[in-house]
């Protein structure tokens, strides 16, 4: 006989969405105590979305961690929105404000707006402008006009929405770039500014909306335009829409979420 599986819920949600099917898929595993890493893993790659995120409640806080189907990462802002969704929604938690404790970037914090917004508190990326790399520039198949590096990804600036919209990476040559993605962006049409990110060395070629590239856009685009809030919109095949505060040190990153899936995994 083998051993007996555990039954633990699972929720899949959208974020930075206000319709299913837009925004980024997460799961959710809200645990009791924490599991293996190689089991968290594992199952991150059966659900095959860009992020899994497990929670364990800490007396009134929650510690948070953050899997792709390759990798554990140190942040995913739409994970942390969609399990702030979920201890809002289904475990009945009781104030405005989640605090959350992740090992790899510290303090997060989530709250809820009256008009269903959700608002992620995250640290503030550091940037530093870099000579453009010529590996990367082909790899992305259109230089930049500036290029920059956070603490983990890229950061390529061009000059119009268009520009972001025919960007067709080569992913091969893109996966051996060293760093865990690489950001895209201009000015936008109808936001202060519009990005797409590419992961595949996360195992994501192109992630729908991503949270946490917005923690390296945000502080960038406030000093470029000259504001600390802003609009942005992520061009990817599914869209998202953000509403972003640079604040110095942290960002505040707002945005929407829907339920798409709740279900029992046997792990």
């Amino acid at each position: 006989m083998g051993t007996k599986a555990m039954k633990q819920q699972i929720y899949q949600i959208d974020a930075f969405t206000d319709k299913v099917f837009g925004g980024n898929p997460a799961a959710v595993c809200i645990l009791e105590n924490w599991l293996a890493t190689e089991l968290m893993q594992n199952v991150a790659q059966e659900n095959n979305l860009a992020e899994t995120a497990f929670v364990v409640q800490k007396n009134s806080n929650f510690e948070i961690r953050w899997f792709t189907p390759e990798t554990e990462v140190d942040l995913c802002g739409h994970a942390t929105l969609a399990a702030a969704y979920v201890l809002f929604n289904y475990y009945g938690y009781p104030e405005k404000t989640i605090r959350l404790y992740s090992p790899r970037s510290g303090k997060l914090l989530v709250d809820l707006e009256d008009n269903g917004l959700m608002t992620l508190d995250f640290p503030s990326d550091e940037l530093v402008a870099i000579q453009g790399l010529t590996e990367l520039n082909k790899a992305i198949g259109l230089t930049p006009a500036r290029t920059l590096k956070g603490k983990t990804d890229y950061l390529l600036i061009y000059n119009s929405q268009e520009e972001i919209e025919t960007i067709r990476p080569n992913f091969h040559l893109l996966d051996q770039i060293d760093g865990r993605g690489v950001i895209v962006s201009a000015t936008g049409k109808y936001a202060d500014f519009v990005s797409r990110f590419f992961a595949p060395q996360s195992g994501i070629p192109e992630d729908p909306v991503t949270g946490s590239a917005h923690t390296t856009l945000t502080p960038y685009w406030s000093k470029v335009l000259g504001k600390t809030k802003m609009t942005a919109q992520q061009l990817s095949k599914r869209g998202g829409t953000l509403i972003c505060e640079y604040l110095g040190e942290r960002v505040k990153i707002s945005g929407k979420a829907v339920p798409y899936l709740i279900g029992e995994i046997q792990i």
